[in-house]
């Protein structure tokens, strides 16, 4: 067994772990990203192929390198991991893939090691926990009691249509994946409801230009409402648990397609879904668009940790634990945080931290 000695070791090579490489590649310091996929971007083309991103391309693309769409065009999810791929590859960062970090223990203050899946053990002074946030998915308890001949999948999981079976179609989550999903239903055949509270809507079209343009003003919003302010505290205690406002899609519109909007399934009554006023549902298959979180059991580090396995920090830097931080966390500075619109920010922030008494000869910045 090798064991490997780095300044700052990077978990996961998605849009965060990038955004942190970058910087890290500006100080000179010496790191390494670990990624568990074949290649970079794979976390990104392993979602539903119909994925459009709502992300303008000024706030899509990393630093130093312009995604390749129009300037009011919206990438796709496999146009963005081609990216990213690309986006490692021209800045030269030292990534290895098709590696996962088993096990992350602290040894020493200041003294991480990281057991990777081949069997080598890596230190490091520093560690950015970036690995993504849809590992853990949210499905309710009584789907368990739903008929088994019901096909369930979890929008995690989903990539098309053809994970569909025959028959009616429930989508439970009226978010923008559950939108998407319910959309793609639609337009494969599937009499399609769709289930639960609407977080709100951007009211104007944003796949026109000055749709592109109006957009930034909400994602400035997204990006300005912040928990050290009284508004953006308030937002995450009313928005726990609920997704952003609906931002390509409308309700109005997958109604003209022929989707029913029903009320919050709160139960399953002889192998079918239940609605609060006592509907029951037919369906052959349910999509569960109910969220997911990160998982980070892996991370053997007690002291990293809430009661309830949530990391304890500060937009980001572990508040117990010396040289570890986070990224991509929700809320973890602002309502954009875990989207590209906001790890740039959230990254500095983290970047600056973790380094603010490193200044070797080295190091690149000014």
């Amino acid at each position: 067994m090798s064991t490997a000695a780095l300044d700052l070791a990077i978990i996961g090579g998605g849009p965060a772990g990038l955004h942190a490489a970058h910087l890290a590649s500006a100080r000179g310091v010496d790191f390494a990203v670990f990624d568990e996929h074949a290649r970079i971007g794979d976390v990104w083309r392993e979602r539903y192929r119909s994925l459009r991103l709502f992300t303008p391309r000024r706030w899509a693309s990393l630093p130093g390198m312009r995604i390749d769409v129009g300037i009011f065009d919206y990438p796709t999810g496999a146009q963005l991991a081609d990216y990213l791929e690309q986006y490692a590859a021209a800045s030269q960062l030292p990534v290895r893939t098709s590696t996962r970090v088993e096990r992350l223990t602290l040894d020493a203050p200041r003294a991480f090691r990281l057991a990777l899946s081949g069997g080598e053990d890596v230190t490091a002074d520093r560690v950015i926990v970036a690995a993504g946030a849809h590992h853990q998915r949210i499905i309710p308890r009584f789907a368990r009691d739903l008929d088994p001949s019901i096909h369930q999948i979890h929008s995690v999981d989903y990539r098309g249509p053809e994970d569909l079976l025959p028959g009616p179609v429930l989508v439970v989550g009226a978010g923008n994946s559950g939108t998407d999903i319910a959309l793609d239903s639609i337009a494969s055949g599937h009499p399609t409801t769709i289930a639960g509270r609407v977080p709100g809507e951007v009211p104007v079209p944003i796949d026109t230009p000055l749709g592109n343009l109006m957009l930034g003003i909400f994602v400035r919003r997204l990006r300005n409402t912040t928990i050290d302010t009284e508004k953006g505290r308030r937002f995450q205690q009313e928005h726990r648990g609920h997704g952003v406002n609906l931002v390509r899609n409308h309700m109005a519109d997958l109604e003209k397609a022929g989707a029913r909007h029903v009320g919050r399934i709160v139960g399953v009554e002889h192998g079918r879904p239940v609605l609060q006023d006592g509907e029951t549902l037919g369906a052959t298959t349910v999509v569960w668009c109910t969220g997911s979180l990160p998982r980070f059991g892996w991370v053997d580090i007690p002291a990293a940790f809430d009661a309830h396995g949530w990391p304890l920090h500060e937009r980001g830097v572990a508040t117990e634990v010396p040289g570890l931080a986070f990224m991509g966390l929700p809320f973890q500075y602002s309502v954009a945080s875990p989207t590209l619109m906001g790890m740039g920010r959230d990254a500095k922030y983290v970047d600056e931290q973790l380094f603010a008494a490193y200044a070797p000869e080295r190091v690149a910045l000014a």
